[in-house]
């Protein structure tokens, strides 16, 4: 990784340099993307009244042109440059994680086919007898399209299935999709 230190109305010490190149070094062993930081010592003349005048500023470039900012004021560019280091961690550590989550998409599963091959109107479910065989338990309420009053012995139909607690399941029944060839 390329780092730039700089410094702005104010000498850089051995020391502020010493601690920057350490921190980085320890952020970029943390997280070994990282492909360019910057970062710049300010001291703010204007402000002499007010405590806060030493700024530290970190920039951090990560692949794809996306940066991360940290900017942190303090009575001492120790003090400043520690907590924007912090903070920059946080942020590394952020990215990382929301980078980790990302989910692979699938292409759909296609429905399976079958034929309804025992009914229980009462009860509200029935069995759908799968091509390649095996038995598939379905519940009325996984009708698409269909009512059980149109199911009967024999009927094609396409499901999709889950595993239930008893076994396999159909979580979706429809009418079958005609085969274009």
């Amino acid at each position: 990784m390329e780092l730039e230190i700089e410094s702005r109305n104010v000498g850089m010490t051995p020391r502020w340099k010493s601690e920057i190149e350490t921190r980085m070094a320890d952020l970029q062993q943390r997280y070994d993307h990282l492909t360019h930081g910057r970062v710049t010592l300010t001291k703010n003349p204007h402000h002499k009244k007010l405590a806060n005048v030493a700024e530290a500023l970190i920039v951090i470039t990560l692949p794809g042109r996306q940066t991360k900012t940290a900017r942190k004021e303090d009575k001492t560019f120790e003090e400043a440059i520690r907590t924007a280091f912090d903070a920059m961690a946080i942020e590394l550590r952020k990215h990382h994680e929301k980078r980790g989550r990302t989910e692979i998409r699938t292409s759909p599963i296609p429905p399976l086919r079958g034929v309804i091959c025992k009914l229980f109107p009462k009860e509200g479910y029935g069995f759908i007898l799968k091509e390649g065989g095996g038995e598939v338990y379905f519940h009325k309420h996984a009708l698409q399209s269909l009512t059980f009053e149109e199911l009967k012995d024999g009927t094609d139909v396409s499901f999709n299935l889950e595993e239930g607690e008893k076994g396999p399941q159909a979580t979706t029944v429809h009418r079958p999709s005609a085969i274009v060839q």
